[in-house]
């Protein structure tokens, strides 16, 4: 079919269009083509005309009616490309003609394997900082180091480098190489070296926290950096800093050597993402160390202290309220501001109180509110260490001070150096360790046992005692200069009878406690029941209160909790009047209570507020003697 007087407008309207276009008549062959179709494959229009369109495009042109098609288009010199066809009729005098519009796609084709490229290429690289994370995830600290070279390896090859270098980089410019992966041929970085003299300007951008980046020497600004490149054989690098905790302490350089790089932002970015990683490990790496250090030294302490039988020791108490006193009374409120102002002062304090009264819990309070807060607080109880045992424990000694001394002990007082310690049951010192306290507390120097060494300490002093101590000066019992120096500011912990109100909080403070201990669940304490408790007069104190709590937490079967008051036996109720006969009859149940035994912590001596010399002489005065059934 020839197009007659149509063929100027079409070929009118195909030269218009931006791209090629062939009129194909109804036998397949080619009626007229522009020239962007002349020009995209190479024929002129006399060589086209009359051809079959196969001659251009393959057979995808045959289904392109209405939707486009891709397919190949054909140049004249034989090569192929990327062409969409989008066939149209058109109509004309002599019948219907095709009119396909071919478009050049390999621009597009190009973008889109670019795309798809840089897709696989940003997948790849994610797929390998994943690894290397996966990698360093609970690795021990001796395989680091194997497992970073292995990783700058990796690096190396996904991005075609020559040298990948982790380094560690001190504060006064000296570089170490602990790990660097290295192409054959490629000389390792020297170590250690003065970076700080030798690359001036690299080392002040990497050590404020910027990257170093150049993809030729001539871009460096400082000369003497551009000469020591260019003597290490570096051609292109980017150095990324590696940080910890905010600081600066290393940096990882991918280096180019046999050739210059062009860095893209994409690479450069990606390369400070493995940075980033390689700063974590840095900083797990360095906290292990430190970890494993510490322990190294908590386990040689631990081992000293054990070898010099020092028994430093805090327990361990989740129980509630354990070291906070519990009271709103007006009674416990003056003793609380006493406290408060004594703390804050390093001034000695004498806890004075009954036993069971809770005069520790009040030297942790001092404690815990000084400025000593932060060491340990030493505890001392003198009553429960011998007395041949007690110069040793507080001010300790040197081996073979004495038989029996077969290692160099630390005192309590050496210990508590800087912090402060508790001397309770003070009155139960010895006469002649009283003198050495008494030197203590007026020079701040002790000496060990077997050297003649002063040994400077700075302890605060909290002493507590149930006795009377002026009565025991009185008696010779305790040294009355010694007195002196500990009743700098005297606090006396009232006993529960003159606090009765506040036993219904340290009732369910205690209650909370056995809770926990038991885990039973109490809800209800009877109005009733607590009442009788505050009526009561609870001699032991809130030691007694406690046992009284704890006996009846143990048989609690319900929410609801009954706790029996001790109850006054008929002997007691029955007693004399008679001074010489109270105090016999109250020595005697004392006795009965500690299966008379005279001695040692809660004996009858400890529990009366006497030296045990001292109630064996009574006891013969009253004519007490041990029933023969005990």
């Amino acid at each position: 079919m020839r197009i007659a007087q149509d063929e100027s407008l079409i070929r009118l309207a195909a030269e218009a269009l931006p791209h090629g276009v062939v009129v194909v008549a109804s036998d397949g062959t080619i009626a007229l083509v522009s020239r962007e179709l002349e020009r995209q494959f190479g024929y002129s229009r006399e060589e086209l005309i009359g051809r079959p369109l196969e001659i251009l495009l393959s057979e995808a042109w045959r289904t392109a009616h209405g939707e486009p098609r891709e397919g190949l288009g054909r140049r004249r010199d034989g090569s192929e490309f990327p062409v969409e066809i989008r066939l149209s009729p058109l109509q004309v005098e002599g019948g219907t003609l095709l009119l396909a519009s071919v478009v050049d796609i390999s621009s597009r084709k190009q973008r889109d394997a670019a795309n798809r490229a840089a897709l696989e290429e940003q997948f790849e690289f994610e797929r390998l900082v994943a690894y290397l994370t996966v990698q360093f995830i609970d690795l021990p600290v001796d395989r680091v180091n194997d497992t970073i070279r292995t990783a700058l390896g990796l690096i190396a090859e996904a991005l075609d480098l020559d040298r990948c270098t982790f380094y560690e980089i001190a504060a006064d410019g000296t570089l170490t190489v602990p790990v660097s992966w290295e192409r054959e041929g490629i000389p390792a970085v020297p170590s250690p070296m003065l970076a700080k003299e030798r690359l001036p300007w690299a080392f002040e951008q990497v050590f404020s926290g910027i990257p170093v980046t150049f993809s030729h020497v001539d871009e460096i600004p400082s000369g003497e950096d551009r000469a020591s490149y260019a003597v290490l054989g570096v051609k292109s690098t980017v150095t990324v800093p590696l940080s910890v905790e905010g600081q600066v302490v290393g940096g990882v350089a991918f280096n180019m050597m046999r050739s210059e790089r062009r860095w893209s932002p994409e690479t450069v970015h990606r390369l400070c993402v493995i940075g980033a990683a390689f700063g974590n490990v840095l900083t797990r790496r360095r906290s292990d160390e430190a970890l494993a250090s510490a322990l190294a030294e908590v386990k040689h302490l631990s081992a000293r202290l054990q070898a010099e039988n020092v028994y430093l020791r805090r327990e361990v108490n989740d129980r509630l309220g354990a070291n906070i006193v519990v009271g709103q009374s007006e009674a416990i409120g003056r003793v609380l501001d006493q406290v408060k102002h004594v703390a804050a002062t390093d001034s000695t304090v004498l806890l004075l109180g009954e036993t069971g009264t809770g005069k520790e819990v009040f030297a942790t309070q001092i404690h815990e509110l000084s400025a000593r807060h932060n060491h340990v607080m030493v505890r001392v109880n003198c009553s429960a260490i011998p007395a041949t045992l007690i110069e040793s424990e507080l001010f300790g000694r040197e081996k073979g001070a004495f038989t029996g001394a077969l290692a160099r002990q630390i005192g309590r007082f050496e210990l508590a150096n800087h912090s402060t310690i508790f001397l309770d049951e003070i009155g139960e010192l010895p006469p002649e360790v009283q003198v050495k306290l008494l030197r203590v507390i007026e020079e701040r120097h002790i000496e060990r046992l077997g050297s003649p060494n002063a040994i400077h300490v700075d302890v605060r002093i909290i002493a507590a005692t149930h006795r009377d101590l002026e009565r025991e000066i009185a008696e010779a019992a305790f040294r009355e200069d010694l007195f002196y120096r500990l009743n700098v500011f005297p606090v006396r912990v009232p006993p529960l009878r003159d606090r009765v109100e506040d036993i219904p909080l340290l009732v369910w403070r205690f209650v909370d406690e056995f809770s926990k201990a038991f885990g039973k669940r109490i809800d209800v304490i009877s109005r009733e029941n607590m009442t009788a408790l505050q009526q009561y007069a609870w001699p032991g104190n809130i030691r007694e209160l406690r046992n009284a709590v704890e006996r009846a937490m143990i048989v609690a079967t319900g929410p609801r909790l009954t706790i029996a008051p001790p109850t006054q036996t008929a002997a007691t109720a029955r007693r004399s009047t008679r001074l010489a006969d109270v105090e016999k009859e109250h020595i005697r149940s004392v006795l009965d209570g500690t299966g008379w035994r005279i001695r040692g912590p809660g004996g009858a001596a400890d529990r009366l507020g006497l030296r045990p010399t001292t109630l064996e002489t009574r006891l013969a005065k009253l004519g007490l003697r041990r029933p023969k059934q005990l």
